[in-house]
């Protein structure tokens, strides 16, 4: 056996030590969501109740308008802050960059305190104060996806762009833009994802109108487990569903040839 063939032999024991390992998260991660679905196959009558419940409904479709108006926030601010973070070496920088990360390591139900702290009874209890606390916990993907995905885009390209008379805002949107895309795509999907599963800052801002996530804890704070679970999976369901798919659409557009 030569030096090579076992060294290609201890990569391939690495590679499975490694799987073996990676596979004890991958079963963690699977196994709530098999039971959940296992013990609600088993009640199945009540899941169906809770498809026509019109309050379930409505919760549901407050959840989605508000994550994918959060998302699309995120995406008109965070964009362009990214692009300049990619592009541009200034005073200052490594702050913004760190404000940026905050959220992510802020308790959420300290986010909902600030945030009702700071804009009191404007964001209380209605839309505004959901689509506040779910920008503030969210935003952040979009912005590192976006910084990213510029910072992957080479710069002479834009500058040959200008040579031949393009605009720095045409450079961007014909060039860097398209380019980053899969990048700012996942970032957004991210984002949205982060958004529908936001509970603790919402709980504080707008309990009210009430979105899935917190009528979730209310009818099993009041009614229990067997009343809460139909309705965790049904948002398990939905957001399993759009994430897949969102997914394979922006595979799809990174894989097509160009």
């Amino acid at each position: 056996m030569t030096l090579i063939e076992w060294g290609t032999m201890r990569r391939d024991y690495t590679l499975y030590f490694f799987a073996a390992l990676g596979s004890f998260l991958i079963v963690y991660i699977l196994l709530p969501l098999a039971t959940i679905y296992a013990r609600q196959a088993g009640d199945f009558d009540t899941f169906v109740k809770t498809l026509h419940d019109p309050i379930v409904i409505s919760a549901v479709k407050r959840s989605l308008l508000t994550a994918t108006a959060t998302a699309l926030i995120a995406i008109t601010l965070g964009v362009p802050l990214g692009y300049i973070l990619a592009r541009k070496d200034f005073h200052g920088k490594s702050l913004v960059q760190a404000i940026i990360d905050v959220p992510i390591v802020i308790p959420h139900s300290v986010v909902g305190i600030m945030l009702l702290v700071t804009y009191s009874t404007y964001i209380l209890d209605n839309y505004r104060g959901i689509i506040a606390a779910m920008l503030f916990v969210s935003a952040s993907f979009t912005v590192n996806s976006a910084r990213d995905g510029f910072l992957a885009v080479d710069e002479k390209l834009e500058a040959v762009a200008r040579t031949l008379g393009a605009s720095r805002l045409r450079a961007f949107f014909s060039i860097s833009l398209p380019m980053a895309f899969p990048n700012i795509a996942s970032g957004a999907i991210m984002t949205w994802a982060r958004a529908i599963s936001e509970v603790g800052s919402i709980l504080i801002v707008a309990y009210y109108p009430m979105t899935a996530q917190v009528l979730i804890l209310e009818y099993f704070n009041n009614y229990g487990l067997r009343a809460s679970r139909p309705i965790a999976v049904l948002m398990v369901t939905i957001s399993l569903g759009i994430f897949v798919v969102l997914r394979w659409l922006i595979g799809r557009s990174a894989n097509a040839p160009r």
